[in-house]
C-alpha cells in the first residue's frame, strides 16, 4: 500500500506540469490586451503600459512566460494579480469558503443520494421508486444555473427559508447553494446506488444469507450495500473535483466569495496567474481524492490488494 501511494504521488508531478501548461496556453490564447482591460476607460501613458507589460512578462513569447511562471512555482511563488496581490493570498482567503460549500454539497450527495437509491432499490416499481426516477431525470435535465435562480427566488425570496446570497449566516448560508451544487450529483448517485443495490439483492450470496436466517437489515447493510458502494464511492471521489470546478456557477449565482468566483473574475480581467494557480490547485485536489478512493477500495472489498 505504501509503495502504491508513493508511486501515485510521484505520477502527480508530471500531471500537474501538463495541466498547468494547458491552462497557461488557454489563458495565453485569450484575445485582447489585459493591460488595456485593467485601465478601462482611463487612458494610460504608453510608458506606464510598457512598464506593466514588462512587470508581468506580457511582452515575452509564450514559452518564455511559461518557463518564468514554472520557475516561480518551484520557489513557492504563484505570481500576483494586476493589483499586486499574491495569488497565494487569494487562495488562502477563498479556499475555506469553497471547501465549506463543497463539503455541504458532498454531504447532500451522500445522505440524500445513497438513501434515496437504497430505498428505491428495496421498493422496486413502487411510488417511491418512480418518484426517485422522475426527480433524478428532472435534476439531470435542468441546468445548474437555472435551478440556482429558481431555488433562490422560491426558497430564498418568496418563502424566506434560506439566505439569498452571501455567507453572513455561517454554515446556514451554504445549505441552499450546496443543495443546488449537489443536485446533478445526487441524481446520478441515487440512480447508481439503486442499480447496484438491486443487482446485489438478486445475487446468489444474498439468497444464501436469507436461507441461513440472517436478518433483513444485516443483509441490506452488511452485504448488499457494502458490495454496492465501490461504483458509488468511485463516482463521489471523482465528483469532488468536479464540484470544486462546478462551484464557479453556483458561487456566481449566490454571490459566494470562493475560488470559483475568483476564477470567474480573473478570466474576465485576463489575470492569467490567478486562473492558472487556482485551476492547477483544483487539478491537484482531483488527483488527491481519486487516490483516496483507490485506497478506500481495499476497505470496502478485502479481495482488493495493492502490490
Amino acid at each position: 500500500m505504501g509503495r502504491f501511494i508513493t508511486r501515485r504521488l510521484l505520477l502527480t508531478i508530471p500531471v500537474l506540469i501538463g495541466a498547468s501548461f494547458l491552462i497557461f496556453a488557454m489563458v495565453y490564447a485569450l484575445p485582447g490586451d489585459p493591460i488595456r482591460a485593467l485601465a478601462g476607460d482611463r487612458p494610460l501613458a504608453p510608458a506606464v503600459m510598457a512598464q506593466l507589460r514588462a512587470q508581468y512578462n506580457l511582452d515575452d513569447p509564450f514559452f518564455v512566460q511559461y518557463i518564468k511562471y514554472v520557475g516561480g512555482l518551484l520557489q513557492g511563488d504563484f505570481g500576483s494579480d494586476f493589483s499586486g496581490r499574491p495569488v497565494l493570498d487569494t487562495i488562502a482567503q477563498r479556499m475555506p469558503v469553497t471547501m465549506q460549500l463543497t463539503a455541504v454539497a458532498v454531504a447532500f450527495e451522500v445522505l440524500i443520494g445513497i438513501t434515496a437509491g437504497v430505498l428505491a432499490a428495496l421498493r422496486r416499481n413502487s411510488f417511491f421508486d418512480n418518484l426517485v426516477l422522475v426527480s433524478s431525470t428532472l435534476l439531470v435535465s435542468v441546468p445548474v444555473f437555472v435551478l440556482g435562480f429558481v431555488s433562490q427566488y422560491v426558497l430564498g425570496y418568496k418563502l424566506g427559508l434560506f439566505p439569498i446570497a452571501g455567507i453572513h449566516n455561517g454554515w446556514y448560508s451554504f445549505l441552499l447553494p450546496g443543495l443546488v451544487l449537489a443536485s446533478l450529483s445526487m441524481a446520478y448517485v441515487a440512480r447508481l446506488t439503486r442499480t447496484a443495490v438491486s443487482e446485489s439483492m438478486a445475487a446468489d450470496y444474498i439468497r444464501t444469507a436469507r436461507a441461513k436466517g440472517v436478518g433483513y437489515r444485516r443483509i441490506v447493510v452488511r452485504h448488499a450495500l457494502r458490495n454496492s458502494l465501490i461504483p458509488v464511492v468511485t463516482f463521489i471521489g471523482a465528483d469532488i473535483g468536479a464540484l470544486l470546478g462546478g462551484a464557479i456557477i453556483t458561487e456566481s449565482v449566490f454571490n459566494i466569495p470562493g475560488l470559483g468566483r475568483a476564477i470567474f473574475d480573473a478570466v474576465q480581467n485576463q489575470e492569467g496567474a490567478v486562473v492558472v494557480g487556482i485551476v492547477t490547485l483544483m487539478v491537484f485536489f482531483y488527483i488527491f481524492f481519486n487516490l483516496v478512493v483507490d485506497v478506500l477500495y481495499a476497505f470496502l472489498d478485502p479481495r482488493i490488494r495493492y502490490e
